[in-house]
């Protein structure tokens, strides 16, 4: 019987050198989770049986360290969950390693291969919410928009007199009291000068001439203002139209809400059009948020998908498969899946990798226990050898 017994320690105290090896091993894989061997006795009836192995489980309540990388696509998630990935074949794998790239048809892959889940957006770029698939990043350069609305705030200075020289001249400084130039775009993607002059009229009165490419402006834009300095007209956006060479017609809306006529000088704090010229791709931006840009050179950003996290209910029965994956079994139960942050999902750093939670020095030092219990029942055995053979003598 005890030779069965030191066997059994034998074999359990080998499991534990494979499971702290492989700790070892894996002190710098990206996302790894340490591993422990687990014992419990065994008895046959009241007679001791020795000892067996009852689970080899993962610490997935400790986080690795995060490093910054400067990589747009390294990915680090603070607190639980798994990145979904999908292998060549179409299997589900969860990870917790964010080392991600593109591949020659720009989806967002792993750097074993696998094809990052997240939701996707529509034929416009907008989000689909639930919608899951392969992130892809798209390369075709970014057509240009022309500019329909111009937000505009400011302030104009309530101290300055009329001008002294009328009518209005654009030439002319002395004919206007201040002016702003906005760049706007037409549908070829064209910059166009557009110029704002103001010019007083009254003591809470102005007028807005409207020039495009030097051009002589049209009827000016009257504006007025309540006595507490606040916009009393026009309530609503105003219109400037022109025809560029070659492009669309252009229609613009200048919106003016928020503008003010204080006692302080000629400011502006927004000056904002929404149109710009065509661009090419530069680049892929990650937000906290898992939100997925592809970048221009246009300064333009377009959304191109959200990264997903997911969860389980118990994750220790999750099945270990290579490359640091881990697949669903019936024990860990189904995902929870949705956005970084959300519920009980971790957080996302972009630009940072998690590394492996393995604990070096613990490592080490049950590495040499483990090596004194496989030696203890390795003598176990020779002393049950020795009083057997002295048994056999004596007969």
């Amino acid at each position: 019987m005890s030779f069965d017994i030191a066997l059994s320690g034998l074999g359990a105290t080998n499991t534990q050198l494979n499971t702290i090896s492989n700790n070892i091993a894996n002190v710098s894989t990206t996302g790894f989770k340490e591993s422990r061997t687990e014992f419990s006795s065994v008895y046959n009836g009241i007679q001791a049986g020795g000892v067996e192995v009852a689970a080899i489980s993962q610490n997935f309540d400790k986080n690795g360290s995060v490093s910054g990388t400067g990589r747009s696509l390294d990915l680090a998630i603070g607190g639980n969950g798994f990145f979904v990935t999908k292998d060549t074949s179409g299997q589900v794998v969860y990870t917790r390693s964010g080392v991600f790239n593109t591949d020659k048809d720009n989806n967002i892959v792993s750097n074993t291969g696998m094809k990052l889940q997240g939701y996707t957006v529509d034929a416009n770029n907008n989000l689909q919410s639930g919608a899951v698939g392969d992130l892809q990043i798209k390369t075709a350069s970014l057509a240009a928009q022309a500019t329909d609305r111009v937000d505009f705030v400011a302030n104009f200075d309530s101290r300055v007199n009329t001008p002294a020289v009328a009518p209005f001249d654009m030439t002319d400084h002395d004919t206007y009291n201040s002016s702003y130039t906005t760049k706007v775009y037409d549908s070829l993607g064209n910059p166009h000068t557009m110029t704002q002059y103001f010019v007083k009229t009254g003591a809470n009165a102005w007028d807005i001439h409207v020039s495009v490419d030097g051009a002589a402006p049209g009827a000016p834009q009257a504006a007025t203002f309540n006595t507490d300095g606040t916009l009393a007209t026009p309530a609503a956006p105003f219109n400037i139209a022109f025809n560029p060479a070659g492009a669309d017609p252009m229609s613009i809306d200048i919106d003016l809400l928020g503008t003010t006529q204080f006692g302080a000088d000629f400011g502006t704090s927004t000056n904002n059009p929404n149109g710009y010229s065509s661009g090419d791709l530069t680049g892929v931006r990650v937000e906290d948020n898992g939100m997925v840009y592809a970048t221009y050179t246009n300064g333009q950003s377009l959304l191109q998908g959200q990264v997903m996290l997911a969860d389980f209910a118990n994750p220790q029965a999750l099945v270990k498969v290579s490359n640091t994956g881990w697949q669903q079994s019936f024990g860990s139960g189904a995902p929870i899946t949705g956005q970084p942050g959300s519920g009980i999902l971790g957080s996302l750093t972009p630009g940072a990798l998690e590394g492996s939670n393995v604990d070096l020095t613990s490592e080490l030092v049950n590495l040499m226990t483990a090596q004194r219990n496989y030696q203890a029942n390795a003598k176990t055995i020779s002393t049950t050898e020795q009083l057997t053979q002295a048994l056999f003598n004596a007969i």
